[in-house]
């Protein structure tokens, strides 16, 4: 067992909506979390300026906002929010004794009888010039965020799987066309969104640009997007071949970039715990209709937000699931208590015995 480390009754990994919501749970069941912000402080919602589809908030809100307005509503239940970044959690003991060792970037420990997951999924990024400059300002990574904003400009989406298929096909409701650029000639989506984005190419609202990708994105924070350079090579990766003359440079007017080429969980450090992970790293959690639907495969750990859904990533399915993963955490403590209880009382049975 760690010795002299700062011990937690419960602790919530991430500040998104996910681990927010479950601070503000956790604390009114008098389980005083400690919340530590991680990597991405806020989650990804802070790089989107005005949140209108989140329940509450009819003219909307920008996202550094609404995550801040959660962080004082935790706070005030008792919860306590530190900078920290989670770099391993280790399983100590068994049955009643049982807790978790949390280790943080800085060297800190701590260790606690809950620890809840909730450290989202970061978007994938280009790393192209303009693109940090212009997050959040027409270069996005989630068109059902951020699409409605653009009604009647010509949208960019970046990426060839089924992401970037569903996001065009959803930007067509708002868009004038929506160019979908990818780096091959063949797409990794499944049939059905390539079939559905083909139709939608028929009809004029999509336009393929194949063995393409994206050089730079311009623009500015105050007026947003205005154009993209992009480079095309038949054979395709042009940009491995920007010295092949036969890779076309070119720049296209555009008022909207949607990055979709995938999400990365922040789960690694959960690696030696024995939780369950799909290949891509997401956590497997008990799932079903009752309680314990945010548990993982080991006892005291509980997934919520993007480190599980792969599939919604909203903030309010986010929110939903922090709320229960707090819930479920509150049951496991309860039984702990309860076990411990009886076995301290075990204990004092038999030296009364000897």
């Amino acid at each position: 067992m760690t010795e002299d480390a700062e011990h937690r009754r419960m602790i919530v990994a991430g500040t998104g909506i996910a681990g927010l919501s479950a601070a503000i749970y956790a604390g009114r069941s008098n389980n005083a979390p400690l919340v530590l912000e991680g990597v991405e402080p806020g989650g990804q919602l802070t790089l989107t300026t005005d949140v209108a589809n989140y329940p509450g908030f009819p003219e909307g809100i920008s996202g550094p906002d609404l995550i801040n307005n959660m962080k004082e509503q935790a706070e005030q239940f008792g919860a306590e929010i530190d900078h920290g970044v989670v770099v391993d959690v280790t399983p100590e003991g068994d049955g009643p004794d049982r807790r978790f060792r949390v280790e943080l970037r800085d060297g800190t420990v701590y260790t606690t009888d809950a620890f809840v997951a909730a450290s989202g999924a970061s978007a994938r990024t280009l790393g192209v010039p303009g693109e940090d400059q212009l997050m959040g300002y027409g270069v996005s990574t989630c068109a059902t965020c951020d699409g409605a904003f653009f009604r009647g400009e010509d949208m960019l989406v970046v990426g060839g799987g089924d992401a970037a298929m569903e996001e065009a096909n959803f930007l067509t409701k708002f868009a004038d066309t929506v160019y979908v650029a990818h780096r091959r000639e063949e797409f990794r989506a499944e049939d059905y969104w390539i079939d559905r984005t083909m139709e939608k190419v028929e009809a004029g609202e999509i336009e393929i640009l194949r063995n393409t990708e994206l050089l730079e994105i311009h623009g500015s924070a105050e007026d947003g997007v205005s154009h993209v350079t992009l480079a095309a090579n038949d054979s395709g990766h042009p940009t491995e071949k920007l010295d092949d003359p036969e890779t076309e440079t070119y720049d296209m007017d555009v008022g909207a970039v949607f990055l979709a080429i995938g999400h990365t969980p922040n789960t690694g450090y959960l690696e030696d715990t024995g939780v369950e992970m799909d290949e891509e790293g997401y956590l497997m959690t008990a799932g079903g209709r009752g309680g314990g639907q945010t548990a993982t495969a080991v006892e005291g750990i509980f997934g919520a937000g993007d480190v599980v859904d792969f599939h919604y990533q909203q903030a309010a399915t986010a929110g939903g699931m922090g709320v229960k993963a707090a819930l479920d955490a509150d049951d496991y403590l309860d039984d702990l208590d309860r076990a411990r209880a009886a076995s301290a009382a075990a204990d004092t049975a038999a030296a009364d015995d000897d």
